[in-house]
């Protein structure tokens, strides 16, 4: 290295050795933090890059909040880049748009307007798009004026940033973070926010809690996109050691394309995997003759109708075995390897589930903690000024006395703090407002806001000095979070692939014996065939990964029915059912497939049971929920799909269930936990096209929540009660176990007694079920919740549960 010397100096004499490796070593260093810390990896805190930061903050101090009108992304791109991100206009306009996709961000943080690009594509220049802060976005930088978080001077020392924003949400997990440093890159996928915050809470009860108990309440990621994880054992991986590989699987059904074709329709894509991928690598494999059996490729997908990807299979060929090349040969199947690496404390770490939550919440309650003394000093220096105008309002006149007689505001000053015994600060907030002003001050508003500053500081104080206080306050604002911003599931979490499908699918009929089956449904909605006939065990506490709510049995190539909310009854082909092993205790449901992709479902319509066909010497029964009840007669169905059963037109049926017997009751229950129960003898059975009989007499605004059929002795019902106002799936309620024979019979048409007094705060029976003892009951991951004690009581109130109840069932057993 050669320095430049002073006039007259030999050069020779200032030329300096270094050590090129250990140069490099010191530079490739400085360069590697430098994008490890300032670009690549994400806070665990707020799961925020520092770009991403930047721009919800500049984005925060524009004021460019939901409420007002898009403004250009250029405008926000150079206003961080200008304060904040000196690192070039298209990085910060890539991370702007990346948390505006929806199919990228579980919980999109910047609300766009224009083409922002899909999964295929790029977005539009950034002078033609716009944006302005996703509500999400709000509840990241909310209270960050409260001193809740640390600042540091920006990159010239005329601003200043924060270091981490306050995120009311735990944003690391439900959005998740990718990003490559320098050797070292982060892959964390998304998750469901009701699940996190379910968790979150479970942590703030039980501190020592493990992974596994975690895994309860969040059994995997939840993708934008939807689609189907295959392997959970790369799930659990993830969770435990922060790294694991597990398969994604796109949504697709057999469907009727047209009148002589079928074909494979795609509605949901893995995650990062676009249309256009997909129809080129199905147009290159069947131009190189590594796919055959493809006669068309179309991608119909719009706003109104979503993901719908239409693969035409030509005639001949088996839809199912096609369908299983495409998952082998393109990214119709693809991988997600989880790499769950994050700053902590400014090191990056790889995390578990437990660290990641355990970080978040650890900074939520720091946020929380110091929100609360910020607004404590706030309160306390308000109150001490209102005291001091309530000490001067009194004695008005010779106030303004004193300010007028005084040669200057020093003198006044000195003299009213001695006249009245008031501090420095209160005498000069009484001289800095106006004379008009002052004279408009009420004593009694004085002294009601002095009453509201007292409760205000008192409840602060009890905050600041309880951990308990601080951990209400922690699990109430997540919940308000996961109403404001919750929604349902939308990745379905699968063991296996289910049902190995060859491209000799087209012979299985006559490869499987006609053996008889079980046709199981599950609460997630899965239907799986019993691999033999083999009475399924009663003694195992469920089954694997579900509770069953319903099961025929029928042989490997026999039919059975479905019946669905809308009154209708679906033919069945138990071939179809993917097959699932017996394990030592219960059924194996994680080789099940979803029923909607098996069965024509219309959009909206759910299968309520099962049914044979052609064997129920007693029929079917229905109930709907205006509380209208039907008896159908078996008949052989020459057709696939019945309808049978006439519903008004705002009317749909809740429970459906084959009868054995005339003997077994028939069980009503109610929104405003009403239950009624009668022999199913007193119903006439009716045609197919009858409308029905009344059933249960419903009270004002009520509905029918449940219906089905039990015998009064060894059943059980369980309600579980709740508020109606809450986001599904957010409120877990009070549950009740209660045998069914301490509710007395009573006619048809009757209105039934009452099955759950309402605590404070419930309104309506969330969900409700009579059935079989022993009862079980899982939650929406399928994980099992701990049902309480039978109360023998009939009307008694609940009891609290950890988590909402999704399915109630009974232990199968033959």
């Amino acid at each position: 290295m050669v320095v430049q010397p002073p006039a007259g100096e030999d050069v020779a004499e200032r030329i300096v050795d270094i050590d090129v490796s250990a140069e490099m070593e010191t530079s490739y260093l400085e360069y590697a933090y430098s994008v490890i810390y300032s670009r690549a990896l994400p806070d665990a805190r707020d799961g925020l890059k520092p770009v991403q930061r930047r721009i919800l903050y500049g984005m925060d101090q524009m004021r460019i909040r939901p409420d007002v009108a898009h403004v250009k992304c250029s405008r926000v791109v150079g206003q961080v880049m200008g304060l904040y991100h000196p690192h070039g206009d298209s990085a910060i306009y890539d991370a702007l748009v990346r948390l505006g996709q929806p199919w990228s961000m579980r919980l999109p943080t910047v609300d766009g307007h224009g083409n922002f690009g899909s999964p295929d594509a790029g977005p539009a220049a950034m002078r033609y798009t716009e944006c302005r802060m996703a509500p999400a976005a709000v509840a990241m930088t909310a209270d960050i004026e409260a001193d809740t978080v640390d600042f540091r001077p920006n990159y010239d020392g005329k601003e200043t940033e924060p270091v981490v924003l306050p995120a009311a949400f735990p944003n690391l997990l439900v959005n998740g973070s990718q990003g490559i440093a320098v050797g070292m890159a982060t892959n964390i996928a998304p998750h469901n926010l009701v699940e996190v915050v379910q968790a979150l809470k479970h942590l703030l009860r039980h501190p020592d809690a493990d992974n596994a108990e975690l895994m309860r309440f969040v059994p995997g990621p939840d993708f934008p996109t939807g689609g189907k994880i295959i392997g959970l054992d790369g799930v659990s991986d993830a969770f435990t050691t922060g790294r694991g590989t597990f398969k994604v699987r796109a949504t697709a059904r057999i469907e009727q394309v047209h009148a002589r074709r079928k074909g494979i329709v795609v509605t949901e894509m893995p995650y990062q995997v676009g249309p256009e991928r997909i129809i080129e690598q199905v147009k290159t494999l069947v131009t190189s003759k590594r796919l055959t059996g493809i006669a068309d490729i179309k991608d119909l997908t719009d706003l109104a109708n979503g993901t719908r990807l239409v693969i035409e299979v030509k005639n001949g060929f088996n839809p199912d075995a096609v369908l299983e090349e495409l998952y082998r040969l393109t990214k119709l199947e693809d991988t997600f390897a989880a790499n769950n690496v994050a700053l902590v404390d400014g090191q990056p770490s790889t995390l578990t589930l437990r660290d990641m939550l355990r970080v978040y919440l650890d900074h939520r309650l720091e946020v929380i903690r110091r929100r609360s003394m910020f607004q404590l000093g706030k309160a306390r220096d308000r109150l001490h000024l209102v005291e001091g105008l309530l000490i001067a309002i009194v004695d008005i006149d010779d106030v303004i006395a004193i300010i007028r007689s005084s040669d200057d505001v020093a003198q006044a000053r000195a003299r009213l703090m001695d006249a009245f015994e008031l501090t420095e600060t209160q005498t000069n907030y009484i001289l800095d407002m106006q004379l008009r002003r002052l004279t408009k001050f009420s004593r009694i508003d004085l002294e009601a806001e002095r009453e509201r500053l007292w409760a205000t500081i008192s409840d602060l104080e009890g905050i600041l000095g309880s951990d308990e206080r601080l951990h209400e306050v922690t699990a109430s604002e997540l919940d308000e979070i996961a109403r404001a911003h919750g929604t349902p599931r939308r990745t379905v979490l699968l063991a296996s692939a289910g049902t190995q499908v060859t491209a000799a699918r087209a012979t299985a009929s006559l490869e499987i014996a006609d053996d008889p089956c079980w046709v199981l449904l599950s609460s997630a909605g899965l239907l799986a065939r019993t691999e033999s006939a083999e009475p399924l065990p009663s003694s195992g506490p469920r089954a694997v990964h579900d509770v069953i709510t319903s099961a025929v049995r029928t042989t490997a190539r026999g039919d059975f029915c479905v019946f669905t909310s809308t009154g209708r009854l679906l033919r069945g082909h138990a071939i179809e059912v993917p097959g699932v092993p017996n394990t030592a205790t219960a059924p194996n449901l994680q080789g099940g497939s979803p029923a909607v992709e098996l069965l024509p479902l219309a959009p909206g319509e759910r299968i309520l049971g099962l049914g044979s066909l052609g064997q129920a010497t007693f029929g079917w029964a229905l109930g709907t929920r205006k509380g209208v009840v039907k008896r159908v007669q078996p008949e052989v169905l020459g057709k696939d799909a019945w309808d049978i059963i006439r519903l008004d037109e705002d009317d749909e049926v809740v429970g459906a269930v084959e009868l054995e017997h005339d003997l077994v009751e028939l069980v009503f229950i109610t929104s405003d936990a009403q239950l009624l129960h009668f022999p199913a003898s007193s119903v006439r059975p009716q045609g197919r096209s009858g409308g029905g009989m009344a059933g249960v007499k419903l009270g004002s605004r009520a509905q029918v929540v449940f219906f089905g059929a039990a015998g009064v002795d060894g059943s059980t019902v369980v309600t579980v009660a709740g508020s109606s106002a809450a986001l599904p799936g957010t409120d877990a309620g009070s549950m009740k176990v209660t045998p069914l024979a301490e509710y007395p019979g009573k006619g048809r048409a009757t209105g039934g007694v009452r099955c759950q007094r309402f605590l404070k705060g419930e309104d309506t029976l969330l969900l409700a079920w009579a059935g079989a003892d022993p009862a079980i009951a899982a939650a929406a991951s399928g994980a099992p919740i701990d049902l309480p004690a039978p109360d023998p009581r009939r009307d008694g109130s609940g009891v609290s549960i950890s988590q909402p109840v999704a399915a109630v069932g009974s232990r199968f057993h033959a």
